[in-house]
């Protein structure tokens, strides 16, 4: 059978892609976000994934404001790139697994969360900067990623979006999913997004480390009641775009019940004009 064997958090700034695009990782500057990765990149070269379940949201590039779907599951063969206004990246194209993801959206919609069945959509860089910092860049004789990859978009951009609570019962949802898929896959769930940051009004470049430390802390000890923080919490503290964090919290509860294996904990401020969380946990047998 199937099994869930760690999940992975990070967040997904889009500048962080255009300084590997750039050849600017060297930097100083982006050294010190890019350091905090390099265990990350060794740990997943020991522990390969058959899957990544990637949970991300779309930057209105496959939806528009003319139609978001609050939970959409991606069930194509392959998913390119997006062009986000100024080409897409130079990465791969997305290497989708059909039979894994038409489960688990059976399973999850027999289990009584509705979700939209995409069989076409680009990948913005929401999905894309997260495997470009776990992976590294493929090299240019081999560029594929090394894993299936199911794209689980998320509507956190117009309101109303999807409560912390519904998230995290919804990700026990897709463990029992991918707990019932009768092939021996080895499969990660990835939660990416946040931290702390606003891009638009008078809070513009709000960063919160305090926040952002004690939302790691809870998450691993505690992700049953870090679900119940109110949407206001998240918008109050960590800014408006802040509510991206609600993502993690759907890959946290695919993990089973007992309390994981911290591989690796990163907070990085700044990124950008955003704060820089990651972590790695393990599933304890």
């Amino acid at each position: 059978m199937a099994r869930i064997s760690a999940s992975v958090y990070t967040s997904h700034v889009p500048a962080i892609g255009a300084a590997l695009d750039q050849g600017k990782s060297g930097e100083p500057y982006w050294q010190k976000v890019f350091s905090g990765y390099e265990k990350s990149k060794q740990w997943i070269k020991a522990n390969p994934p058959d899957v990544v379940f990637l949970v991300y949201n779309d930057h209105a590039n496959a939806f528009s404001l003319d139609l978001i779907p609050t939970f959409a599951i991606g069930c194509a063969a392959e998913f390119q790139p997006a062009d986000e206004g100024w080409g897409p990246r130079p990465v791969p194209m997305v290497r989708g697994h059909p039979e894994l993801a038409a489960h688990i959206a059976q399973s999850v919609i027999q289990d009584d969360f509705d979700l939209t069945i995409a069989n076409k959509m680009d990948v913005d860089h929401g999905l894309t900067v997260p495997l470009s910092l776990m992976f590294g860049q493929p090299p240019a004789d081999d560029f594929r990623w090394p894993c299936a990859v199911i794209p689980f978009a998320v509507n956190v951009v117009q309101y109303p979006v999807p409560s912390g609570r519904r998230c995290y019962q919804l990700g026990r949802a897709i463990r029992r999913a991918v707990d019932s898929f009768d092939q021996p896959l080895n499969v990660q769930i990835w939660g990416t997004g946040g931290m702390s940051h606003q891009l638009q009004g008078p809070r513009a470049g709000l960063i919160n480390r305090e926040f952002d430390r004690d939302f790691l802390d809870r998450l691993i000890a505690d992700p049953a009641a870090l679900a119940s923080m109110p949407h206001i919490d998240y918008v109050r503290e960590a800014g408006s775009e802040g509510i991206e964090l609600v993502m993690w919290l759907i890959a946290r509860g695919a993990m089973n019940d007992k309390p994981p294996r911290v591989v690796h904990r990163f907070y990085h401020v700044p990124a950008s004009n955003t704060a820089v969380g990651h972590l790695i946990l393990e599933n304890q047998e």
